[in-house]
């Protein structure tokens, strides 16, 4: 029976060059000269640091319009609200979205059966295992939860067997 894992993971090297691409934009820009501005990578988490809110929203929508030349999706990141950190600065938190956690697991399993479709899902270790008579169906599932909007993950397909 065909079959493929429903995944939520992102390319650090991908992101690593998206941020760079970003640093780059900023230097070149005439309206970030003179200010201290930074976007930084940690493990878990992209920081954003600007001396104001214009700045801090300028420099996300940077980073979104390069996350979408390098085909890395908006719902990878989740940013929070901007606080500010002293010395006349504010810091942007953006998390980074990996994997797919029991609840969300259960959200998508519940799309599944309700959409009519012919086949059966698995939660299994931060994936979730789709399997169905007709690639069709699998196809027209990865679909519908690709662009549902409770399912706000990045997803991909893992393991496709016919």
């Amino acid at each position: 029976m065909p079959s493929f894992d429903l995944v939520s993971k992102l390319d650090m090297g991908e992101l690593k060059n998206v941020i760079n691409q970003t640093e780059r934009q900023i230097a070149g820009r005439y309206d970030f000269k003179g200010a201290d501005v930074r976007v930084e990578l940690k493990e878990e988490i992209v920081e954003l640091w600007a001396p104001d809110e214009y700045k801090i929203n300028a420099i996300l929508d940077i980073l979104r319009t390069n996350m979408v030349k390098r085909s890395i999706g908006m719902n990878a990141l989740e940013p929070e609200e901007p606080v500010p950190t002293g010395r006349n600065m504010l810091k942007q938190i953006l998390q980074i979205k990996k994997g797919i956690d029991k609840e969300k697991g259960k959200q998508i399993n519940k799309l599944i059966k309700n959409s009519g479709h012919k086949v059966t899902s698995a939660y299994v270790e931060e994936k979730i295992r789709i399997t169905g008579k007709k690639i069709d169906d699998l196809q027209a599932i990865f679909g519908m939860l690709k662009d549902h909007k409770d399912v706000k993950l990045e997803l991909q397909i893992e393991n496709m067997k016919k």
